[in-house]
């Protein structure tokens, strides 16, 4: 066994099996202590790529780096010679025995509880032999005051002040429970000037270092004084002690208590919390124990409501003897409250970095905009009512929400030809995914393929509301060189009108309380006419036009909101939304027919059906 000090003040660690809360734990501890270097210097996580995990260190948020594997995590950080373990007991025997392995690595802190015994006895054994150290199997780890941690161990960062772990103290503490170890910072703290070092060494029947172990350890480490013991029944571990006690290789003040004194109060034999504490023979009893050690000269309350005594007058002897200098209290810095704490605490208000207006998850079942998914799945309301809830924040009349579904079945798909179609089938052709596909149709959306909505409402508006002539407006806009959006089509004429537009028109005629800026349009379309019979409103003309008319007639909307609306651009959305329901479907189509691309497809169809 390793004598003297395990840790330091620059001791680091490497852990293993990535868990943030007890690396934060960690990095806290070391910005209280003072640390001028954080004590975790890499982590493992297996078949990681690498990378980094964000953590901070007081004030500063640091990055720690990622490894995959532990060969490479000890090769980069050739300091760091204590191994962290946080595998499951399925994992903890191998990755234990690679990080024992390596050359650098002095410490191995094991937390998992179950590893097999036959696994434990082979990790013992090589420990033993390459003179290196396990805490644990099913540990909480250790703790030196003032320099390094060990995961979990002592708690919370409140815990640690109050047990005034952030400097070092007098006493050395080993004990088999990791939750009493808690207790008993606490105790010490209160009966001494605290600790230096303290081992939880696990509850497993074979731990892979026992408490006569660490004892023969602090025996060597001058700042320690005086040694407290909490042991407990089943098992010989307390025995060592009793005779390294008697040989005279430990000579410091010991106090000690062995738990489990009730056990005798059954009448057959008892498995406590840990593995190792069942109650056996005589000499696995707790009061066997106590009586050995209190024979070798250790000193031995009568219960453990004694024990705070017995340390407290171990203490106070040494002080006054002048064996013992307390020492000083140290002020630690403050640790900023995590964000998450402090805002469940109310001690701060935080701003919001998104806002949302439209839905809201929160509740018991989601809501667009105030309407629960119950009432619009039971209700009259289809996928219009939900585009007006959602991108309008309020319910339209039915003649509107209708019109809109119109928008979308009519926009829905302009067959294979055009340009956002075909590239969806050629993406689909090179064997790409749908969403893929959708998106290489959706990039090509814009003022000559489905984006004309938008400006063609613009300039009918600023035209209509200016009560410029249709003439005006046309050649005003020939002259500046733009194109009048919403009118021309490639296949559509005067002779041979688009039946959509016809469709929309009767529909707005009939519903519509107003169709000012229909009108408008149609005689924008009677000018254009006279040029070339194919400068016909088309589909988008006509849409932006009548979204114009129910955004003014519905009721529904401000002019302000009507302006902004338009100029945001809520109308192309409309055609986003349509559109990809037809480009989905061209996708999934060539999907299906799984044809080989041999030849540029554009404007060579075979339709079928």
């Amino acid at each position: 066994m390793v004598l003297g000090q395990l840790f330091s003040p620059q001791t680091q660690a490497i852990f293993f099996n990535w868990k943030e809360k007890p690396v934060q734990r960690m990095l806290d501890f070391d910005y209280v202590c003072g640390r001028e270097t954080p004590s975790v210097a890499a982590i493992v996580q297996p078949g990681s790529s690498g990378g980094f995990q964000k953590l901070f260190f007081g004030k500063a948020e640091i990055a720690i780096p990622v490894y995959g594997s532990t060969a490479e995590a000890t090769r980069k950080h050739p300091k760091a010679d204590v191994f962290i373990n946080y595998a499951s007991f399925r994992s903890a025997y191998e990755s234990s025995l690679e990080a024992l392995k390596a050359a650098t690595i002095r410490v191995v802190a094991i937390i998992a509880e179950g590893v097999p015994e036959k696994d434990t006895k082979h990790l013992i054994a090589f420990a033993r032999a390459n003179n290196k150290v396990i805490i644990g199997p099913a540990t909480v780890g250790g703790v030196q005051a003032g320099a390094f941690k060990i995961g979990d161990t002592a708690g919370t960062l409140d815990n640690i002040i109050a047990c005034k772990l952030h400097r070092p103290g007098s006493v050395g503490f080993v004990s088999k429970s990791g939750g009493m170890s808690n207790e008993m910072y606490n105790v010490l703290a209160r009966a001494t000037d605290g600790l230096y070092e303290g081992i939880a060494i696990g509850g497993d029947t074979f731990p892979g270092s026992t408490l006569s172990d660490h004892c023969l350890r602090y025996e060597h480490v001058p700042a320690i004084k005086m040694i407290v013991v909490l042991g407990e029944l089943g098992g010989q571990d307390e025995y060592g002690l009793v005779e390294a006690m008697k040989a005279g290789a430990i000579t410091k003040p010991v106090v000690a208590w062995v738990s489990g004194t009730c056990a005798k109060l059954f009448k057959s034999e008892v498995q406590f919390g840990h593995a190792g504490a069942r109650s056996g023979g005589d000499l696995d009893s707790a009061q066997a124990k106590n009586a050995a050690l209190r024979e070798a000269g250790a000193l031995v309350p009568d219960s453990f409501e004694g024990l705070e005594e017995a340390i407290s007058s171990t203490y106070q002897r040494l002080v006054q003897s002048g064996q013992l200098v307390p020492a000083k209290d140290v002020t630690p810095p403050p640790i900023p409250q995590d964000l998450a704490a402090a805002v469940a605490a109310g001690k701060v208000r935080v701003p919001t970095h998104i806002v949302s207006t439209i839905c809201d998850d929160r509740g018991d079942e989601p809501t667009y905009y105030g309407v629960s998914m119950s009432e619009l799945i039971e209700g009259e309301y289809g996928v219009g009512d939900v585009i007006s809830l959602l991108w309008f924040k309020r319910k339209l009349p039915k003649y509107a929400t209708k019109f809109i579904e119109m928008c979308v079945m009519m926009c829905a798909d302009h067959g294979p030809c055009v340009s956002g179609a075909h590239n969806a089938i050629v993406t689909s052709r090179a064997g790409k995914d749908l969403v893929s596909c959708l998106v290489s149709g959706l990039l090509t959306i814009g003022p000559r393929f489905g984006g004309a909505i938008d400006d063609a409402a613009r300039l009918f508006k600023a035209a209509c509301d200016a009560g410029q002539s249709p003439a005006d407006f046309v050649e005003g806009l020939k002259k500046k060189g733009i194109r009048v959006s919403g009118i021309g089509h490639r296949i559509k004429s005067k002779d041979n009108r688009d039946k959509r537009v016809e469709l929309l028109q009767n529909y707005a005629r009939k519903f519509f309380p107003s169709t000012r800026y229909l009108e408008y349009a149609v005689a924008v379309e009677t000018y254009t006419l006279q040029k070339a019979p194919n400068l016909v409103l088309n589909v988008d003309g006509c849409i932006g036009a009548l979204f114009l008319d129910l955004l003014a007639a519905s009721g529904c909307f401000t002019e302000a909101e009507a302006t902004q609306i338009v100029e945001i651009g809520y109308l192309n959305a409309l055609f986003v939304v349509a559109r990809s329901i037809g480009l989905v479907g061209h996708a999934l189509d060539q999907k299906r027919l799984q044809q080989p691309l041999y030849r540029h497809p554009w404007e060579d169809v075979l339709y079928t059906s």
